[in-house]
């Protein structure tokens, strides 16, 4: 097993201590609502943001904050780290992505041998993008493996959300991943080869629930 392939798992671990599992990104106030309230209609709400939301914007991006930082381009990842943040329609949304970019920025310092350029830590606010690009890099992961394996994690997350809020049990669960990862190489694929004058974060039932989720009075999540 390659040195690379380790690292990799570890970097989508659910063991990264970045508490991604602490937030659903509007999940839970769809279930609340209704729309969202068995094994079908939760691979439905997971796989179409998927594919109609994640994969045109945070996934490109992603995949081109890696390209920045293999190229040592700070002014690229100083404004794809703007632009992501700028991207998060509410706050809720956009207080997940810098806190878990400022757990894994302190991860990364507390790691022997991790070389962290000034770039990274001259940024006030750091997406969780930004951190997960500049691990891949560093480790030395190829991009497609990265970025299928960043989706595999945020598929991962969506679906334990799901599991709590549903609620559904263990074997739900895994036919929802089984079924999302028959997508993913498709949806890797053609994050990596979209342009950026087609990358689109316009997803307003994503931005309709995690508005609403934000006065929601009962919740488990964060997001």
């Amino acid at each position: 097993m390659s040195l690379a392939l380790s690292r990799l798992l570890q970097l989508a671990s659910p063991a990264l201590p970045v508490g991604a599992y602490t937030y659903s990104q509007g999940l839970e106030w769809a279930v609340e609502a209704g729309l969202v309230k068995d094994q079908a209609a939760a691979l439905e709400w997971i796989a179409r943001l998927l594919e109609n939301g994640v994969s045109r914007f945070e996934a490109p991006l992603t995949a081109c904050l890696q390209r920045a930082w293999i190229a040592a381009d700070d002014y690229e990842v100083k404004r794809l780290n703007a632009d992501f943040l700028a991207s998060r329609e509410s706050s809720e949304l956009r207080a997940e992505t810098v806190q878990m970019g400022y757990s894994l920025r302190r991860l990364l310092h507390e790691l022997d041998d991790f070389p962290l350029p000034p770039a990274f830590d001259s940024l006030p606010e750091v997406s969780f993008p930004v951190g997960w690009a500049l691990a891949a890099a560093s480790w030395e992961i190829a991009i497609a493996d990265s970025l299928t394996a960043y989706l595999w994690s945020w598929c991962e997350n969506q679906t334990m959300a799901a599991l709590k809020t549903v609620p559904l049990g263990q074997a739900a669960g895994q036919r929802i991943l089984l079924a999302l990862g028959r997508r993913l190489p498709a949806v890797a694929q053609q994050a990596l080869e979209l342009p950026e004058e087609r990358w689109s974060n316009f997803a307003p039932g994503l931005a309709l629930a995690s508005s609403r989720h934000e006065t929601q009075y009962s919740r488990l999540f964060r997001s």
